[in-house]
């Protein structure tokens, strides 16, 4: 658990929501991965395997995924939504959203849980390709989807294709044509929701770049209808992500189920899909709504927008990702620097300790884009010195560098430390860059006290492959 001292004066640059701990060594209950626990000696352990072990073999900056801890969210994703929606007389597909994390064995950890994969580009397709998951499984996204992955997802037999403008349609018609197929498809709209979320995360307002309005809606179906090469399932809209609490989700459900009722006067339309943004706690400050209390609030709206207009309730499709690998996965670094700045003017100052690592927004972009914030704690011991506010920054030639922009460590931080950050599974591989020539780190699955490597880490060699200016040094002399 991770308590306040409540006896601690709050510290002058702490935010409102961080508070002193007790403790700062102690793992905040939601946060760390299900296996994350301190062992006799102090250290981290994740699945039994000492986190110290793991960067003795794999170097740092390390991914750490608690592959049980993958597995159980995605069980309980599908069986909760099962089970509400199954009280309403429908059913549900899972896809789990790639774009989070995917490697071909995570591919195969959601498919062998009983989950779908909605996949964001050519790129994507081609690792669940590698990973031998069916094609029917597929759902394809995608905002600008070129021709090459519209036909090469019609060809290979992807499930569903997403729809998103007008343009589209005729695409995969053609492209299903070509094929001698009918291809199955979903309408995605903008349901006018606005998610409490970053505002580079509300997917679902009208002015962006994804989907349809609903007022568009009946001429673009009535478009869709009229090839013989495409199927119709139903409307698609995905509010935002990192959303806590179950209301959007309701209120999106309702206002899709308007033009959903419409629809039907016309044919078919057996399904509706709702999307993911289902929020995880990055912080001990963080609640996010259990998946079961959403679930219900989705269920319950659901049947009663479906009774007041007098139409079946379809089948729902959701979407999620952050809310599955999201919590397994720890990033491990190590201290390289630590400084103290005095912050403020004469008479109103405080000191600021900067903790500086040998990773940052090239394996974590997200509190630079989004000024998102995590959770880190020493992993190779535990102290019993005082709690210091901390901002941990990576080693990138750039002020906006930040990995933990505020969070308490023991006092005794020092260089050679190994720092664990919390709650990076999802969107810190996949955002994942070189800045500064930094290779991308390894990926590292852990279970039941044995590791593997999911995805190897980029050496030098990697990097200097693709630049055609060595072969043509080479070749001038």
């Amino acid at each position: 658990m991770d308590t306040v001292d409540a006896r601690a004066p709050r510290h002058p640059l702490a935010p409102e929501w961080l508070h002193t701990p007790a403790d700062p060594n102690a793992l905040a209950d939601g946060v760390w991965p299900d296996s994350a626990e301190r062992g006799e000696d102090g250290a981290l352990r994740i699945a039994g395997v000492p986190v110290a072990e793991l960067v003795r073999e794999h170097g740092t900056p390390l991914y750490v995924v608690d592959e049980a801890d993958a597995r159980r969210r995605a069980v309980e994703m599908r069986e909760v939504f099962a089970r509400e929606l199954g009280r309403i007389g429908t059913g549900v597909t899972v896809y789990y959203a790639g774009k989070a994390f995917l490697s071909t064995e995570v591919a195969r950890w959601m498919r062998d849980e009983g989950l779908n994969l909605d996949l964001s580009s050519g790129g994507e397709m081609a690792v669940a390709l590698a990973a031998g998951i069916e094609p029917e499984r597929f759902g394809l996204h995608g905002n600008n989807k070129s021709l090459r992955e519209i036909d090469r997802a019609v060809e290979v037999g992807a499930g569903t294709i997403v729809l998103d403008s007008l343009v589209e349609i005729e695409r995969v018609a053609a492209a299903a044509e070509r094929h001698g197929r009918v291809q199955a498809v979903r309408l995605r709209v903008n349901s006018g929701v606005h998610a409490h979320t970053h505002e580079f995360l509300a997917t679902a307002h009208e002015d962006q770049k994804f989907g349809l309005a609903l007022a568009d809606c009946p001429a673009a179906v009535a478009r869709i209808r009229s090839f013989s090469s495409l199927r119709f399932l139903g409307l698609h809209c995905h509010i935002g992500s990192q959303i806590f609490g179950s209301a959007g989700f309701a209120e999106s459900a309702s206002r899709l189920l308007d033009v959903h009722a419409a629809l039907l006067a016309d044919g078919p339309v057996p399904e509706l899909n709702l999307g993911g943004g289902f929020g995880i706690a990055y912080t001990s400050a963080d609640d996010p709504t259990p998946i079961a209390e959403i679930a219900a609030a989705v269920a319950d709206a659901v049947a009663e927008q479906c009774a007041a207009r007098g139409v079946p309730v379809p089948h729902i499709a959701i979407e999620p990702g952050r809310s599955l690998i999201g919590p397994a996965g720890v990033t491990l670094y190590e201290v390289g620097t630590v400084k103290d700045v005095t912050v403020g003017s004469e008479g109103s100052t405080a000191v600021r300790r900067y903790v500086s690592v040998d990773g940052g927004m090239s394996d974590n972009a997200r509190p630079a884009l989004y000024g998102a914030d995590y959770t880190a704690r020493i992993a190779d011991r535990s102290s019993s010195a005082e709690p210091a506010l901390v901002r941990v920054a990576g080693k990138h030639c750039e002020s906006g560098d930040i990995v933990v922009h505020d969070d308490f460590l023991p006092a005794d931080v020092r260089p050679g430390d190994l720092l664990a950050v919390a709650a990076t599974g999802a969107y810190c591989w996949s955002l994942a860059s070189n800045y500064n020539y930094l290779g991308r780190p390894p990926v590292v699955a852990v279970r039941d006290g044995r590791s593997r490597v999911l995805v190897r880490g980029e050496t030098e060699e990697d990097l200097l492959r693709r630049d055609a200016g060595i072969e043509r040094k080479a070749t001038s002399r």
